[in-house]
């Protein structure tokens, strides 16, 4: 597995490609193509094919993402020229001559893929990339041919390629080290998220996903396709039958599963009657149809044994990693809870039978051996030169806070601030978007009209702040992207922040009609009394602030033109704090008067920061000073403003 869990944190042993070739112009390929686009207008993509219709039929769906694009506000008229500028789509091999990285996304038929292979290495350089998209064959298998087996891997993309952000980059035994470091750094700056896995049959992600829709189709005999996706849908946004017909997954299903059983055993025998069924007779997305009850608990035990049995196997032999197990399933396969957190989430014991019911059934099948496994789900935790790199993985959330996730920062800092080998922490995001973007409301919508419950809110959700606080070794935040709301807070009670030139820091509280809770109105005046006035501004009407001009106003500390560079002035920063004081926080302090403001959003919430920022500024400490945040936190959650904004808000992310 990769040496550093954050991808970033290695340098490249390549630049940015400038050409890439996509071979395969049917499903996968045009959309595999338009994600590297979208990503990178400037690239040249070369789409190659057997079938000048099929890459018509391309072009076209190029031309139309872009059109719904814009017309959705998600990208300008500029950059959708772009993307679809630069595209050469022939059906000459001839065309890949000089290209960077040929992706393969062709039929799932291996001899075919063999013979693209022998074709393409005759035409592209020995230190050209190769990489298949395939959901099942081994690399060592598709590539056995090759006489440079070093650059070539696999790279398997999850429909739809150009909005999925799971990437499996397949840790082929033959491919150089630094192919699969550099494709990790590629997936992850590009915004997707890619998860290492070993180079088996299947991978990770689609033996969980074969063989749960594998023992769904074995649960015929009790109980028809749409009572099984009304079960299933407890713990997956679309049930196997449906997804099945979505992706015209039968034979897929028939391909892999036979693939596991010459490898694994006949146990993976597909169902039979994938061969003789086109289609299932199942519900509408999110529409359940009555099941009996002792229908309904035998297939919730068979569909929770296959999941766990494959986790189980998976962890066993080291395919995967427990975090990007939990991850994968939630944003590749749609589950609600990855199937770890679902067995802690069960306990022990009831797992323990769902286990003993599956073996009895499925005899041959892997089984829970070990304990449910304890790791950090939120964070990735690396080391450099002593210090502490903890990366905020969220990225379905752009590393929003929760519970889970301040808890495990918290949990990191706590196991190591002792350790004398430990000289201090940064706290970074994941990928090259968001540090932060801010906090989930979680349980606040149900406190609305409730002053004391909100109040309370505010204090649980600081506890981590409250920690960074009373540290002694320091703790540097790096921004690699936006900070808003509870994300800025967490990174203004750091001892220091860097920030990349294109980060932007925000309170957009207001715009959901509350007023900042955690600190907020309280600690940047303290710190930074000479921006107060920039502070006013952005509390009461949500201005941004640019790194630059942060950087202007002494908030930020330095700032960096790439990631590199930003951990290693976040890594500067902490040598040097490294024993110094943190200068106290307490007393009252004079800050600049509130000048009119651009009365944009709640004059009543509003009014509730002014009042808790000036009343704050007089507290003689900064327990005191930030109590009084609570309070007004708690004051604005019961203004019409705050249900009005609340339940905007929650209309939107639906």
């Amino acid at each position: 597995m990769p040496a550093a869990r954050n991808p970033l944190l290695e340098a490249p042993s390549r630049p940015m490609p400038a050409r890439i070739a996509v071979i395969g112009a049917g499903t996968i390929g045009p959309d595999i193509g338009y994600y590297l686009k979208s990503a990178l207008p400037a690239l040249e993509l070369v789409l190659v094919d057997v079938a000048q219709a099929a890459l018509e039929r391309a072009r076209a769906r190029f031309d139309s993402y872009a059109k719904k694009a814009v017309a959705r506000g998600k990208m300008k008229e500029a950059d959708a020229a772009a993307v679809t500028r630069g595209i050469t789509a022939t059906t000459d091999y001839g065309a890949i001559r000089g290209v960077d990285w040929v992706l393969e996304a062709a039929t799932e038929d291996l001899a075919l893929k063999r013979r693209i292979f022998a074709q393409v290495e005759e035409l592209i350089a020995p230190e050209a990339l190769i990489t298949s998209n395939t959901s099942s064959l081994p690399a060592a298998r598709i590539f056995s041919d090759l006489r440079h087996k070093s650059r070539a891997t696999v790279t398997h993309f999850f429909a739809p390629a150009w909005r999925n952000p799971v990437v499996e980059v397949i840790q082929a035994r033959a491919a150089h080290p630094a192919l699969v470091q550099w494709l990790r750094w590629f997936f992850c700056m590009t915004g997707k998220v890619p998860l290492v896995t070993a180079d088996v049959e299947c991978f990770m992600l689609d033996r969980i996903f074969d063989n749960w829709c594998n023992d769904a189709a074995l649960c015929l005999e009790r109980a028809s396709a749409a009572q099984i996706d009304s079960v299933a849908g407890e713990f997956v946004h679309a049930g196997p039958f449906f997804v099945l017909n979505l992706a015209n997954g039968n034979p897929i299903i028939t391909e892999t599963n036979h693939l596991q059983a010459e490898a694994e055993g006949a146990h993976y025998r597909p169902a039979p009657i994938f061969r003789s069924v086109a289609s299932w007779a199942t519900s509408p997305l999110g529409k359940r149809v009555p099941v009996p009850d002792k229908v309904k608990d035998a297939v919730r035990s068979r569909l929770l044994g296959v999941l766990f049995s494959q986790s189980a196997d998976i962890l066993d032999r080291g395919i995967g990693e427990a975090a990007d197990l939990d991850l994968g399933c939630r944003l590749a396969l749609g589950f609600r809870k990855g199937p770890l957190e679902l067995m802690g989430g069960l306990g022990d014991e009831p797992v323990r039978r769902i286990m003993e019911r599956f073996a009895a059934e499925r005899p041959g099948m892997p089984i829970l051996k070990k304990p449910i496994p304890r790791f950090e789900r939120n964070v990735l935790v690396d080391e450099l030169d002593g210090v502490k790199i903890i990366t905020l993985r969220r990225p379905e959330a752009l590393n929003a806070l929760h519970d889970g996730l301040n808890d495990e920062i918290l949990g990191v800092i706590k196991r190591c601030e002792s350790d004398p080998s430990v000289k201090g922490f940064v706290l970074t995001g994941y990928g090259p978007r968001a540090f932060c973007a801010g906090a989930d409301i979680g349980r606040f919508p149900t406190m609305l009209g409730d002053a004391s419950a909100a109040a309370q809110y505010a204090r649980d959700c600081s506890r981590l702040l409250v920690h960074l606080d009373s540290m002694a070794k320091p703790v540097v935040a790096a921004l690699n992207g936006m900070a808003l709301g509870g994300g800025l807070e967490l990174a203004m009670r750091c001892h220091a922040i860097v920030a990349q030139r294109g980060a932007w820091l925000q309170f957009p509280e207001i715009t959901l009609g509350i007023a900042p809770g955690i600190g907020a109105m309280v600690v940047p005046y303290r710190r930074w009394p000479q921006a107060a006035n920039v502070f006013h501004g952005m509390l009461r009407d949500a201005e941004r602030l640019n790194a630059a001009r942060a950087y202007e106003a002494g908030i930020v500390a330095a700032l960096a033109d790439d990631y590199a560079s930003l951990i290693q002035k976040a890594l500067q920063q902490v040598r040097a704090l490294a024993g110094k004081r943190r200068a106290a926080l307490d007393g009252a302090i004079k800050i600049a008067p509130f000048q009119p403001g651009k009365g944009k959003y709640s004059g009543e919430v509003a009014a509730i920061i002014e009042q808790a920022v000036r009343a704050a500024a007089g507290a003689p400490t900064l327990a005191d000073a930030l109590e009084i945040g609570y309070q007004a936190f708690g004051r604005s959650a019961c203004t019409s403003a705050a249900r009005e904004g609340i339940s905007a808000f929650l209309g939107g992310a639906r």
